[in-house]
């Protein structure tokens, strides 16, 4: 029995062969697709467990499709850039991907990769007893991975939410970049900044519900950043 469907967009087939090839044998099923529009179609009748997405895609690029199959699902992504700048790879994480390689890239570190984002996306047993998390007007469930602020639902992804999560158990607690990265089970040297943009992202989305005790998130300059703490 495979360990999950992987669906591998790239438009460079000697890549696509490669990755199959690689997480074929490590237990996976793979569906593959050559541009944006194909992925978009692929994804829609595979409903596949995690994405492998080019940056630089035909038809559609790799951020549209991303963006597009945020408004739906929160499927973990992993972006493929051939780009070495930083703001590149970011703009990627800030409009939902989950992680990103750098090309060229080991097909070995592409699997571990893989294996860390579905683990990491994976309902964890809870006590029910301790699966509800609640910080002023900000409740999480993390049984369910739902969260609310003020009553409204936030739309997050996995990646959010952990880090949401690991914030709140600690209100009015400075966690640096590399300690929320170790709430995702991530291990992986010069990946620190993309902490900076889920915050972003989490900033964004508790702003929809407007200003509500808990639901602030609060940058130390130098440190790390923190949920202010709730009055009891």
């Amino acid at each position: 029995m495979a360990k999950g469907t992987i669906l591998v967009v790239d438009d460079e087939p000697k890549i696509v062969s490669t990755v199959r090839a690689y997480l074929e044998r490590d237990g996976y099923r793979v569906l593959d697709a050559h541009d944006g529009k194909q992925a978009l179609e692929i994804f829609q009748q595979g409903q596949p467990d995690l994405i492998v997405l080019d940056l630089m895609l035909p038809e559609i690029d790799g951020l549209e499709v991303c963006r597009q199959i945020r408004r739906s699902s929160d499927v973990p992504i992993i972006m493929l850039t051939a780009r070495q700048e930083d703001a590149d790879k970011l703009i990627g994480l800030e409009i939902g991907a989950d992680d990103y390689v750098t090309k060229p890239f080991s097909p070995r570190e592409l699997v571990a990769r893989v294996r860390v984002v579905l683990r990491r996306a994976r309902p964890v047993a809870i006590p029910p007893a301790m699966s509800r998390l609640t910080l002023g007007e900000l409740v999480l469930d993390e049984e369910r991975f739902e969260a609310t602020c003020h009553g409204q639902p936030l739309s997050l992804t996995v990646t959010e939410f952990r880090i949401l999560a690991a914030l709140a158990r600690r209100p009015g607690r400075v966690l640096s970049r590399s300690q929320l990265l170790d709430a995702l089970g991530e291990n992986y040297e010069g990946y620190e900044r993309t902490i900076d943009a889920h915050i972003k992202n989490l900033r964004r989305k508790l702003a929809t519900a407007g200003t509500a005790e808990g639901c602030n998130i609060t940058t130390v300059h130098g440190v790390g950043y923190k949920l202010d703490e709730v009055d009891q």
